[in-house]
């Protein structure tokens, strides 16, 4: 990844990963109205810079869209899946306050995403292989006694001679000639 552009440590997978708001399941969109101008507004610009992509990472399902000066004060609104919506006034507030206000209204608690984690870990059975999010094994070669990988070691020639895998004639079934 280049490290090039304002800020670029907001793209690391670590940053990401430190954002600690996970909304509940009802959450569906999420808008961001905000003014580039202002003092009222800084948090909110705070926000949109350093926090949204925290948010993005960890709530992949969830729509968020930005409305850049359009309105007289900063707020979001939430649109929750039973048509619902939720307003939030950010005008004076700072980007840690309106983190700390979207995780007490929105976000899951410790104990859901503690039982959650649990629920993924007993999903993932030790003979499934795949990516390592969802499985413990990324490829067969990494369990004990089976073939190594071809790309790292090579195979054996027995194993990749199109010629080993040909049926051996049988004596009593060729026919000689007269």
């Amino acid at each position: 990844m280049l490290m090039k552009g304002r800020f670029p440590i907001r793209r690391t997978l670590q940053y990401l990963g430190q954002g600690d708001v996970v909304f509940k399941d009802s959450v569906k969109v999420m808008t961001v109205n905000y003014n580039t101008h202002g003092k009222l507004g800084e948090g909110a610009r705070k926000f949109v810079f350093f926090n949204i992509p925290q948010i993005q990472y960890k709530n992949p399902w969830v729509q968020i869209m930005m409305f850049k000066n359009m309105t007289p004060s900063p707020f979001l609104r939430f649109y929750l899946d039973s048509g619902e919506q939720v307003l939030v006034d950010v005008e004076t507030k700072s980007n840690k306050e309106i983190m700390e206000h979207i995780k007490k209204i929105l976000g899951k608690n410790e104990a859901t995403l503690k039982r959650e984690e649990q629920e993924k870990k007993q999903l993932s059975h030790p003979a499934h292989f795949g990516p390592r999010k969802y499985c413990l094994r990324e490829c067969i070669c990494e369990v004990e006694g089976q073939v190594p990988c071809p790309a790292l070691v090579p195979l054996p020639k027995e194993m990749t001679d199109p010629a080993a895998f040909l049926p051996i004639p049988s004596k009593s079934l060729c026919i000689s000639p007269i």
